[in-house]
């Protein structure tokens, strides 16, 4: 259903069934289409709760019907994510479009959404589908395997999953390594089996101009 139009339009082609996508996205479409905005990134108020106490706005619209959409947000670069009753975790901002099959929350994160500013929660796709996540430039898969951890800047982590685990490393970033940042900075380090997607532009955080 899932089909990329170059590297920064997402098309979806659908038959009755439905997609949701970041609100906003959509820049095009044929067929016979409705429209509804859903409240929260995540599934019901803990979802709706979560986000309002975190200050991370995620708003979401349903599109159903026959015919092809094209999403596209920001001109950024798009990349499908095929799941199989696993689990991916990607910034929120980072997440353009899932398969409605597919089911959203939030999971929490820690310290490292408190030092970034973005909330202490990070978005949850789950289920059999597809989800298009989006990056600034095109992302990297890296492999994280039980012989080569990773470590990660948090200003170009997009999204991860597999059986990893995450942990971070406070006091240094890269640039700090260097002598160019400064303040309250850290690294997310990622062990076990999995994938992690990074971009090749770093976001701006709080985290001591990581």
């Amino acid at each position: 259903m899932f089909r990329l139009q170059g590297s920064k339009v997402l098309a979806v082609d659908m038959t009755g069934d439905a997609v949701r996508a970041k609100n906003g996205s959509m820049v095009a479409y044929d067929g016979q289409m409705a429209f509804k905005k859903m409240s929260g990134g995540g599934e019901g108020i803990r979802g709706m709760v979560t986000r309002r106490l975190t200050g991370e706005q995620m708003t979401v619209m349903e599109v159903k019907g026959h015919g092809t959409c094209w999403f596209a947000d920001r001109a950024s670069e798009i990349n499908l994510v095929g799941l199989q009753g696993d689990k991916l975790y990607v910034e929120s901002s980072n997440l353009l479009a899932t398969d409605a099959a597919l089911r959203t929350g939030t999971s929490f994160t820690g310290l490292r959404g408190a030092s970034q500013g973005n909330g202490l929660f990070t978005t949850t796709v789950e289920g059999h589908g597809q989800a298009a996540i989006m990056s600034d430039g095109p992302a990297v898969v890296l492999r994280v395997s039980a012989q080569y951890p990773l470590t990660v800047d948090p200003g170009a982590y997009v999204a991860h999953q597999g059986n990893l685990r995450q942990s971070f490393q406070s006091g240094v970033t890269f640039r700090t390594l260097l002598g160019e940042g400064g303040g309250e900075a850290f690294q997310i380090r990622f062990e076990g089996d999995g994938l992690v997607y990074v971009q090749p532009s770093e976001r701006n955080t709080i985290a001591g101009g990581v």
